[in-house]
């Protein structure tokens, strides 16, 4: 699933290819990922310019210059192409705009669980979606006022996007390593200075994986990814042993923490007492 660093990575794509351009016709090839009607979406489309582009979270939009923005989500498998001519299209194209210049902007989705709509803005998408602060943007101080009073388990309430928007299951698992804090904490036994730690991996988990373009392999040997289940996205010999970067001879463990499956250190992300006594 795209998660935001692969949507931020889409985002600065289009950003090269489509601003200021005039868009010439809209190519409808699959409706079912339009939660707009074609003919809306040509009558907003056609003849604009894209002026901007923004991210949240896991959306991308399109700022039209009319004030108007294209929302992008990506659902399970889409992803964004550029071709000029119709043999060149990428597999499973969904819808294209084609630009002024020749060029052709490609939604691309095989599983078509992505959507494309129209928005006033994106602070309207934002209230509609119910979502919360972009997790690149977020302060430490609005994730502890988030979080501070909440009695649910750390890892669920994290991948909560009215929360803050854009942290999907291996980013979470990521940042509570990091962190060093155990995925069934309850958010409001967290100290002042955990959310602090929780912040800040926060930070260098998602800047870390925009900076390598979301390409796993290429991720620091500190970080538990190359730890994970992962088929083709783990670093390469590595599968057989997952152990934990800190301790190298401490096995990852695996469970299903809110219907997830969840990985982490025992010994790098202990319970604490009280609350392992509670879990039991």
């Amino acid at each position: 699933m795209p998660e935001l660093p692969e949507v931020e990575t889409y985002r600065r794509f289009l950003d090269g290819l489509l601003l200021h351009q005039p868009i010439t016709a809209v190519e409808v090839r699959d409706a079912h990922v339009l939660t707009t009607d074609e003919d809306t979406l040509r009558r907003y489309l056609v003849g604009r310019q894209v002026t901007a582009t923004r991210r949240l979270g896991k959306n991308c939009f399109l700022e039209l210059d009319n004030g108007n923005v294209l929302a992008l989500h990506f659902g399970m498998t889409g992803d964004v192409g550029a071709y000029r001519d119709d043999p060149d299209a990428p597999r499973f194209t969904r819808v294209a705009l084609h630009l002024a210049d020749g060029l052709r902007i490609a939604f691309v989705d095989p599983r078509k669980f992505g959507r494309i709509r129209l928005a006033e803005s994106v602070t309207e998408y934002q209230k509609l979606k119910k979502l919360g602060p972009d997790a690149l943007d977020i302060t430490a101080a609005q994730l502890q006022a988030a979080l501070s009073k909440k009695k649910t388990l750390l890892k669920p309430t994290l991948l909560d996007q009215r929360i803050t928007a854009g942290l999907g299951n291996w980013i979470v698992d990521e940042v509570l390593f990091q962190a060093k804090i155990n995925p069934e904490r309850l958010c409001n036994t967290l100290t002042e200075k955990e959310f602090k730690a929780l912040h800040t991996a926060i930070q260098l988990v998602l800047k870390t994986a925009i900076q390598q373009e979301a390409t796993y392999r290429n991720f620091p040997v500190s970080f538990l990814i190359h730890a994970r289940e992962w088929d083709d996205s783990a670093t390469p010999g590595t599968e057989q042993h997952r152990f934990c970067p800190r301790h190298p001879r401490t096995e990852i463990e695996k469970k299903y923490v809110g219907g997830r499956a969840t990985y982490y250190c025992p010994k790098c992300q202990p319970l604490p007492a009280a609350a392992s006594e509670k879990a039991g």
